[in-house]
Parts: structure tokens; C-alpha cells; sequence
């Protein structure tokens, strides 16, 4: 079974919070695999998709007094009838135990769930395989990672199957979409999901995309939402404040997995000139991961000028990403322009680089040379 210590340990100082945790992500992430490298000594897992589990949650108080090793795992716990007061029951009343609620939805996106969990739990979102895991994945490269993705199942195979991604397209609305948001039209759904993923990683306007797609802003706007809760698209909002024509509204929106990126877009193989939006996608992944407790933004102005993520650390300093394959290439007219709005912070250019990377002078600014490693150490010391 492939070590994944990162997020194990994530999960275990989520317990020294909340008594539950609900680990999410979307289908075919790795979020049952990760459950069981707790060990089987140490869980009582429960698969919430088999019908005979109605029967063993029924009396949930007796469940938990049976229940004989430390950690209780509930595996697609939506499927359960009464979801809610069956984890609310376990935290209030047997505080001896972990447990953990795996789901491919935000809690929000079922109307099984209530209020009552407040404060009994805390949100740990297991994306694609990180920059910084691929060694534990039979060391993949990362344009096998760009063009493959990271759900573990394609990352490890041999060749890109087209197949897979688009079973996985067609399970994803049967499964989670149809059953959560009761959307009746998969073709529908099916359009609007690739043009998402074509369009990643740039900004969407909704009045635009609807008619691109000749269906009316509220479908837009619903079937964003579905992805969103879903987790298959991130939303990143704009940053604005000091500067002038700035873009205020309009975020920008990104693909969950660089592999169905490439595969709606078609890009079979890949090309250098793919390599940077992707790795984007990639550096996005390890901040949301790393800098979780961050706000995470990004700027641009009228003229187009754009600051990939901005990170905002308080009221007066805000640190500015740069995404680049290649930092040669890197220019710093951007970056100029946001600096002179917005003077405090640190600058960043991220890139794979190996080791801990490097200060460099662009444009009379101190810019810090690295890898989405080195960023989230000098997050750290910060």
C-alpha cells in the first residue's frame, strides 16, 4: 500500500480539533485507500454503499459501544439514511473515538446533513497526487503527472487511456451529480464539464459561456455550482483594492486534475507549450494542500496584465506567485505594475527547480526562485 505520511498526519492533528473528520475529494482520489492505511487494527471501516450497512448503523449508540479499535471509518457516508445524527451521536457520545466521513461532496451539497455537526468536525479536501508524492507513485515524472493527472489509477498506468477519463465523466454525473442536484440532462452536463476544462485556468464569465454553449445563465450558474461543492472545479477570486483598473468580479476558474484538462482539450501528446498552464494547475494544488489556512487570490488588470495567485497575509502585505515551466522566460512586467499598488510582500516565481532555490533581481525587484516546496517553507517562516 502506497505511504501517503502528508496527509495521515493532516488528518490526525484534524482530530486534535474536532472528533470528526471528513476527508472529501472526488471520485477514484484515493480517499478509501487512504482511510485504510490507518491499519486495520486500528479502524472499524464501514462501506456505506453496501445495503447491509442500514442494518449495522441502525442502533447507531450500539454500533459505537461494539465498535473495538480506536478509529471508525464511515466509507461514502451519504449513502446512509440519516447520515447526520449517526456521526453527531458518535462524537457527543463515545469521545473515546475517531471518526472519520468520507464523501465526494462537501457537506453542503446534501440536504442529509444539518447545522448539528458544527464544531464536531473539520474538512480535510485529499486532491490529485501532489508535486511533492510522486516518488511514492512508483516515482512518476511530472510530465507524466501533467499529461496523466493524479488520480492514482491513471498516474500509475502505463499509457493514457481515453477510456478512463471518459468513463470517469459519465460516473460522475450518475453518481454524484444526478443523485445530489437531480440534473436530468447528462449530455447537457457532459458539454458544459469539457468546456470547463478547456477553458481552465482562465477567467469565466458567465453571460459568455452560456452563450458559447446556447444554455441560459441560471444552467451556468447551477451546473457551476455542482462542481464546485463537487470539488471538481476552484473557483480563485480576484484580488483589488489599491490599484487601478482592476478586475474585481471575475474569477477564475480551474479543472480538478490536469489530466482531464489535457484530455478535454485533446492534447495528445503534450507540447511544451502545454507544460505551463499545467503546471499551474499543479502549483495551485500544493498551495490549496500546504497553505490551506491562506486566502488565496489572484490579480489582473484591464489592460491583462496578471498576477497568477496572490496570497494575502494582512492588511498591508500581499504576496505575489508566479507560475512559469521555464523561469528564463519569467520578464516581470506584471509584477512591476501590481508592486507599484501594492509594496509589501515577497515575490515568488515558481518553477521545477530542484533544491531550495534562489533569490534573483528582476526589474529592480528581490524575487524568490523555487519550487512549490520552497514556497510553502518561506510560507512558514514567515
Amino acid at each position: 500500500m502506497i505511504s501517503r505520511p502528508f496527509w495521515l498526519n493532516r488528518i490526525e492533528r484534524s482530530w486534535l480539533e474536532a472528533p470528526i473528520v471528513w476527508l472529501a475529494g472526488v471520485r477514484r482520489v484515493g480517499k478509501t485507500v487512504l482511510a485504510q492505511s490507518l491499519g486495520p487494527e486500528c479502524i472499524n471501516y464501514i462501506n456505506c454503499d453496501l445495503p447491509i450497512t442500514r442494518n449495522i448503523v441502525a442502533d447507531p449508540e450500539l454500533f459505537y459501544r461494539n465498535c473495538r479499535a480506536p478509529v471508525v471509518v464511515f466509507d461514502e457516508v451519504h449513502q446512509l439514511r440519516d447520515p447526520s445524527t449517526v456521526l453527531k451521536i458518535g462524537a457527543d457520545l463515545f469521545p473515546h473515538l475517531k471518526i472519520m466521513a468520507t464523501g465526494s461532496s462537501t457537506l453542503a451539497a446534501s440536504r442529509k446533513f444539518s447545522d448539528t455537526l458544527t464544531g464536531r468536525k473539520r474538512l480535510v479536501h485529499l486532491p490529485p497526487v501532489l508535486w511533492d508524492e510522486l516518488a511514492a507513485f512508483d516515482n512518476a515524472s511530472l510530465l507524466k503527472r501533467l499529461y496523466h493527472g493524479g488520480l492514482p489509477q491513471a498516474l500509475l498506468s502505463a499509457t493514457k487511456e481515453p477510456g478512463f477519463y471518459r468513463e470517469w465523466i459519465n460516473s460522475f454525473f450518475a453518481r454524484d451529480i444526478q443523485k445530489l442536484f437531480a440534473f436530468r440532462d447528462p449530455e447537457k452536463f457532459t458539454m458544459f464539464f469539457e468546456y470547463i476544462m478547456r477553458q481552465s485556468g482562465g477567467q469565466l464569465e458567465i453571460t459568455k459561456t452560456a452563450g458559447a454553449l446556447g444554455i441560459g445563465r441560471p444552467t451556468v450558474e447551477s451546473h457551476l455550482r455542482a462542481m464546485e461543492v463537487t470539488h471538481a472545479v476552484t473557483k480563485v477570486r480576484p484580488f483589488f483594492g489599491g490599484g487601478r483598473k482592476e478586475i474585481v468580479k471575475m474569477p477564475k476558474v480551474y479543472g480538478f486534475d490536469t489530466g482531464f484538462v489535457s484530455f478535454c482539450r485533446g492534447w495528445d501528446p503534450l507540447r511544451p507549450d502545454d507544460y505551463g498552464i499545467l503546471w499551474e494547475h499543479l502549483v495551485l494544488e500544493y498551495m490549496q494542500a500546504h497553505l490551506y489556512n491562506l486566502t488565496l487570490r489572484y490579480w489582473r488588470d484591464a489592460d491583462g496584465r496578471e498576477i497568477d495567485f496572490v496570497i494575502v497575509r494582512n492588511r498591508d502585505e500581499v504576496d505575489a506567485i508566479e507560475c512559469m515551466w521555464n523561469p528564463d522566460q519569467f520578464k516581470g512586467d506584471a509584477l512591476k505594475i501590481f508592486r507599484s499598488f501594492y509594496k509589501r510582500g515577497n515575490n515568488y516565481l515558481v518553477c521545477p527547480v530542484s533544491g531550495p532555490g534562489y533569490m534573483e533581481r528582476v526589474s529592480g525587484m528581490d524575487v524568490h526562485v523555487c519550487n512549490p516546496e520552497g514556497l510553502s517553507i518561506r510560507q512558514d517562516k514567515a
